[in-house]
């Protein structure tokens, strides 16, 4: 295969060259539900982040994917008020004695390596966004694109789509220019031309 020369794939090419293919890319959703019209989760207790203490219960309702309203139904050990309610949703949780966190944000992670392929087979992106997960990170960064940042750059897209069960997705491509891994760009000009052919990439990601 040639060695890819594209912006964002200089990292691939080289690790091609060593044996190193891209890491198995997750194709299908086979874990969650929705996005739906009308969500409403009930008798929620909420943390919001912020370091205020839990409050609830309530009810928070998302629309097209978003959250529309957080309603406060009533105060913690007393009858939740009926009239308090927001109106029922195409799909209801009850959240009753369970908490709701915002969604963590992982800064710097790697969506499989494909450097592990040295050593054996690689854990496939599917098991590694969810084991993200699992672990409550809804948004990643995903730094240096190592299987490619068009690979990436898809993976990114289906997540958006819901075509499989991936965290947000941030790419950044590795930049050729750090001696550690890939060094391609040697000089000040060498850089200023690297950089002036980012824009329609960074448009993409």
């Amino acid at each position: 295969m040639a060695e890819m020369t594209n912006v964002g794939e200089e990292i691939t090419g080289r690790n091609l060259k060593m044996g190193m293919p891209p890491v198995p890319a997750a194709t299908s959703r086979d874990r969650g539900q929705g996005p739906y019209g009308r969500l409403v989760l009930r008798g929620a207790t909420i943390i919001d982040g912020t370091g205020a203490p839990p409050w609830g219960p309530a009810d928070i309702v998302i629309e097209r994917d978003r959250i529309a309203a957080i309603v406060a139904v009533g105060v913690p050990g007393k009858p939740i008020s009926p009239s308090r309610r927001p109106p029922e949703g195409e799909v209801e949780i009850d959240c009753h004695g369970k908490f709701v966190t915002p969604g963590m944000i992982d800064c710097h992670t790697h969506t499989g390596v494909p450097y592990h392929a040295l050593h054996g087979t690689p854990a496939p992106a599917d098991y590694v966004y969810k084991l993200w997960l699992a672990h409550g990170v809804t948004t990643i960064r995903e730094m240096g694109s190592f299987s490619g940042l068009g690979w990436m750059l898809e993976q990114k897209a289906a997540s958006a789509a819901n075509r499989i069960a991936a965290p947000n997705i941030v790419a950044h491509s590795y930049f050729p220019a750090v001696n550690d891994m890939l060094k391609t760009i040697h000089t000040p000009e060498e850089g200023r031309a690297g950089c002036a052919a980012w824009p329609s990439v960074a448009r993409m990601a």
